[in-house]
């Protein structure tokens, strides 16, 4: 399934809501809404935008810190990863 970073969450879609909401803040990630080394929403307002639990948004970010494009930070935050930042111009 092909996420939009304004995309939200269907409860009646076959995905799960964790991978549904994981490939929704890729998206966003992918998008530049986030910057390399630069911190994500709070779990909280994710969870009340998209309209979620928090458990919900923290297994979603497991899912991206897995793949690495998130690295989480007790009690700092979770951050974008290098990984995310777009290839070179020479490259």
């Amino acid at each position: 399934m092909d996420f939009g970073p304004d995309d939200l969450v269907d409860r009646d879609a076959p995905e799960a809501l964790r991978e549904q909401l994981a490939g929704i803040l890729r998206a966003r990630i992918e998008r530049g809404d986030w910057a390399p080394r630069r911190a994500i929403d709070p779990m909280e307002a994710l969870a009340d935008h998209y309209g979620v639990s928090r458990p919900t948004v923290r297994q979603a970010v497991a899912l991206l810190e897995d793949q690495g494009w998130v690295t989480v930070r007790h009690p700092r935050g979770t951050f974008v990863t290098d990984r995310a930042a777009p290839p070179s111009a020479g490259a």
